[in-house]
């Protein structure tokens, strides 16, 4: 237990020494971040067309997405035990702006469906979430 402890402080000793310097013990900046546009994370997102490790999964995972005027209403058709669930859907801009997030409960919620309404005048890409607490994060691209 003390390694853990002592792993820990030290991580966030480090960790707030390059927040503070930009530095890691004097061993330089670090470059600027660059933006990525649509990255591409096989193992860690998940979509219809990259099902990774989760091939077959898809129907039941990636959100299906429903229209109806500026509202958004996302679906994902998987059961809800308190053993496999879905734990949250969002709708995020490409720009990284979340428009609505819904978390679900399984002792609560008997479907993972969430509805939201998007900015007036709205148009373009969006990018719609569901996590399920095995089978990872998924996601579906679409436009308005």
């Amino acid at each position: 237990m003390s390694n853990r402890r002592n792993f820990i402080k030290t991580t966030l000793l480090v960790a707030s020494g390059m927040a503070v310097t930009g530095t890691v013990f004097g061993g330089g900046n670090f470059p600027p971040a660059k933006k990525v546009k649509s990255p591409k994370l096989p193992g860690i997102i998940y979509s219809n067309n990259d099902q990774g490790d989760w091939e077959g999964k898809a129907g039941s995972h990636a959100p299906k997405i429903t229209l109806n005027g500026s509202k958004v209403t996302l679906l994902t058709d998987h059961g809800m035990s308190e053993r496999h669930f879905i734990v949250r859907h969002t709708l995020v801009t490409p720009k990284g702006e979340v428009l609505g997030t819904q978390t679900f409960y399984p002792n609560e919620d008997e479907k993972a469906i969430s509805t939201h309404d998007l900015p007036a005048g709205y148009s373009g890409r969006l990018y719609a979430t569901s996590f399920c607490n095995k089978h990872d994060f998924w996601v579906t691209e679409f436009e308005v």
